[in-house]
């Protein structure tokens, strides 16, 4: 699995105007199930995206062409581990 963890490098009002189209484009992979889930970090400095997707190879290939990390908006760091414990409810998942 990947941590993806997104960093806003440009203001807010010019990232406001990418976030549907970053939320578009990502839709694709929540639906397969390469993407788990994600949201916004708080203070909003950027996001943070759960991957389970095969290699970081495929991670970096979603994450370069996201709208927001192409059109120069934000950048990622990714940090891949092996889940040994999980809740219940997360059984599926591993």
């Amino acid at each position: 699995m990947f941590l993806v963890d997104l960093t806003f490098v440009k203001p807010l009002e010019l990232v406001d105007l990418q976030v549907q189209a970053h939320r578009e484009y990502l839709q694709g992979f929540y639906e397969r199930g390469d993407l788990l889930l994600g949201g916004r970090k708080q203070p909003r400095t950027g996001g943070i995206i759960l991957s389970r997707q095969a290699t970081l190879e495929d991670v970096k290939a979603v994450f370069d062409a996201d709208p927001m990390v192409a059109g120069g908006l934000a950048e990622y760091a990714v940090t891949e581990f092996l889940p040994v414990m999980k809740a219940k409810a997360l059984e599926n998942l591993v």
